[in-house]
């Protein structure tokens, strides 16, 4: 692409004085001359075609002069475009004017071809390095904006309606996903597998940002496909498992939690692969962590067995499930927030609505973090029984 430059002198033997001396440049296609005799004439052409690169500018010309063209160009906000102003040694107070209202650089008459096409050769050198800036910061507005985009469906695919069932008040559900990084790699979900049982899971995909999103949508996808085919929650993992063995790459995997809730009698069957134990809130008896499962992450080795266990939900009694950006989260002295503290939370939240307890905790870690920005995804499923009306 030609360097196009748009000469503005009044002085007519400018022109052939600059076309000779440039010839083989304007030859070779290397630069492009456009020129104007005043400044109203350059800025006509430069509302005409604003592609220009540089603006080789006399200071002292009719109708408008140099000084106030500059200003002209300046309202165009083109950091790309450059201003090299031409006028007599003795006009050093204008000159100086024009380089403190953003010129480029400036050339002094009787012009010195040798010295101008230095001159030159430099803005062209600036003229690259900024449109190169612009380019990048171009495509990283694109990035953004597609992961802006992708935050948006990776919220959509999760359900964000509370209450979520609102003519049911066998019990109550709520839940949060905050992501680290635009997208994130963990994920909640829950759903009727059938008129007298919910399933809910949460699940923590072991990448961050795009690959985990991707990852994390095809595991929701797998493990809620395969939990609606009204399989137990050990045979869901395990299938889910044989699923995601498949779809794996770079050693991803994703450690989960699934459990099914008997409406009616409070019964839990739980699996749990690989995940953090949630924390089990008693109405009238204390809090203590889910027993594990000995279940591996899914998606790492197929062919695994997973089993299960099983509580009973009293009236009254809570889950609080999360994953390890809760767990985990640091405070400036690299502390961790840790089961201890989740535990006594949970215990001081006990009776709170699973909105509130989330909220509660949601608090808890931020103040332990004293502000320093999680390094981790958060998310938190909290779930109430009640009684069977």
């Amino acid at each position: 692409m030609a360097i196009k430059i748009l000469s503005v002198d009044d002085e007519q033997d400018l022109e052939a004085l600059l076309t000779q001396y440039f010839r083989r440049k304007i030859r070779r296609g290397e630069y492009e001359f456009t020129f104007a005799h005043d400044g109203v004439e350059a800025l006509r052409i430069l509302l005409e075609h604003p592609d220009f690169d540089i603006i080789l500018s006399d200071i002292n010309m009719p109708e408008m002069d140099g000084l106030t063209l500059l200003a002209k160009i300046n309202e165009m906000r083109d950091p790309a475009l450059k201003c090299i102003i031409v006028s007599a040694y003795g006009d050093m107070e204008n000159i100086r004017t024009a380089m403190n209202h953003g010129a480029f650089d400036f050339a002094t008459k009787p012009i010195d071809m040798d010295d101008l096409e230095r001159t030159i050769q430099k803005a062209v050198e600036e003229i690259a390095f900024v449109k190169q800036a612009q380019a990048e910061h171009h495509a990283l507005e694109e990035i953004q904006y597609d992961l802006n985009v992708a935050r948006e469906i990776q919220r959509s695919i999760l359900p964000d309606r509370f209450p979520a069932f609102p003519d049911d008040t066998r019990f109550d559900i709520y839940a949060t996903m905050n992501a680290a990084k635009a997208v994130g790699g963990d994920f909640y979900d829950f759903f009727l597998v059938d008129e007298n049982h919910l399933g809910f899971t949460i699940a923590d995909v072991s990448d961050k940002g795009v690959p985990a999103a991707i990852f994390m949508a095809i595991s929701r996808t797998v493990i809620r496909a395969t939990a609606l085919s009204q399989l137990s929650p050990g045979a869901c993992m395990a299938r889910s498992n044989e699923l995601l063995c498949r779809e794996s790459v770079n050693g991803m995997f994703v450690t989960a939690f699934y459990a099914i809730l008997n409406v009616h009698t409070g019964d839990v069957v739980y699996c749990n692969a690989g995940h953090c134990p949630p924390v089990w809130i008693r109405d009238t008896d204390g809090t203590a962590l889910l027993p594990l499962t000995g279940g591996m992450a899914l998606g790492v080795v197929p062919g695994l067995t997973y089993a299960e266990r099983s509580i009973r939900l009293a009236p009254g009694d809570s889950l609080f499930l999360y994953t390890d950006g809760v767990s985990e989260a640091q405070n400036p002295r690299g502390e961790q927030y840790g089961e201890i503290r989740l535990m006594r939370t949970c215990a001081d939240a006990r009776g709170l609505s699973p909105r509130k307890l989330i909220a509660s905790v949601s608090l808890s870690t931020r103040t332990f973090a004293e502000g320093a920005d999680p390094n981790d995804d958060v998310t938190m499923l909290a779930l109430t029984y009640k009684r069977d009306e």
